[in-house]
């Protein structure tokens, strides 16, 4: 018994290692896993869903501006109505990141949030209340720190709806849809020494789908006593009767035409070549 006991010991601390280092990588496997940051595995749930549902990604940047330096007074609707917006997207299926009182530095990082997020299945949103100015024929979304004096201070200070929709497409998202509030009187139009009233036409790009407040060239007043401005108002009433993207805009304006007798009468742009739906569950081919 005492000449075995040597060989016995050496054959169990074999074991007993081998044992050790099969218990170490399990638990070094377990708990690599659970240090995975958990936005990851929610990232990944979320890609999954949109896959198995197929409506790809589907993704919105949603600024409401209200509160200008330069203006006699903070615009009352355009929070309110990002908010609203930004409720009644994210129950149709859109990602959305909203930015209230945006600056010059808030619309950049936000735009380019977006653009890092895009991929080819994407259907992208863009929603923008506040102040906007047509300069050079494009019309410009204006940050609430903007130092206007001049129209090309316009282009410098301000995010030009054109060339974000041709960065949007640029980056191979499969549809955009853009609304725009903001043919408002803007407070700088009187260090000009001319000025263009309201916005210029938009131009959609291939696949796109665009509604704007007003006609180009119109200028218009906010109600004191609403909420919400009249026309996200309209969207919002529209969205919960039809998921079509192209029958909502466009009811959306034959209903704000009708109800002001042609006094406000908003401008829907389409190059659609498919049928958007604004709520994920209601297409899958959507």
């Amino acid at each position: 018994m005492t000449a075995s006991q040597p060989s016995f010991s050496r054959r169990s601390a074999v074991t007993a290692a081998a044992l050790l280092c099969t218990v170490s990588l399990a638990l070094g496997a377990h708990a690599a896993l659970n240090k995975r940051p958990p936005e990851a595995g929610n990232a990944a749930a979320t890609e999954q869903a949109a896959s198995v549902a197929g409506n790809g990604t589907r993704l919105a940047l949603v600024v409401g501006n209200a509160h200008y330096p330069d203006a006699n007074a903070p615009l009352a609707q355009p929070i309110n109505d990002a908010r609203a917006l930004t409720g009644a997207l994210r129950r149709g299926g859109f990602d959305v990141d909203v930015v209230e009182d945006a600056t010059r530095d808030d619309m950049e990082r936000a735009i380019e949030r977006l653009k890092s997020r895009i991929r080819p299945d994407s259907v992208v949103m863009l929603f923008f209340g506040g102040y906007a100015i047509q300069a050079g024929r494009e019309s410009y979304m204006i940050p609430v720190d903007a130092r206007i004096w001049k129209e090309a201070d316009v282009r410098r200070e301000g995010t030009s709806i054109e060339r974000m929709l041709d960065t949007v497409r640029e980056r191979g998202a499969r549809a955009k849809l853009v609304v725009v509030d903001a043919s408002r009187r803007n407070p700088y139009e009187r260090r000009f020494r001319a000025y263009s009233h309201g916005l210029a036409p938009i131009n959609a790009p291939a696949n796109a789908l665009i509604l704007s407040s007003a006609t180009p060239g119109k200028v218009l007043d906010d109600p004191q006593d609403r909420t919400n401005s009249v026309l996200v108002s309209e969207l919002l009433h529209q969205l919960g009767r039809t998921p079509s993207a192209e029958a909502v805009f466009t009811k959306t304006r034959n209903a704000i035409a009708r109800s002001s007798d042609g006094e406000q009468v908003p401008m829907v742009s389409s190059s659609l070549v498919e049928d958007i739906r604004l709520n994920a569950d209601a297409n899958a081919g959507s």
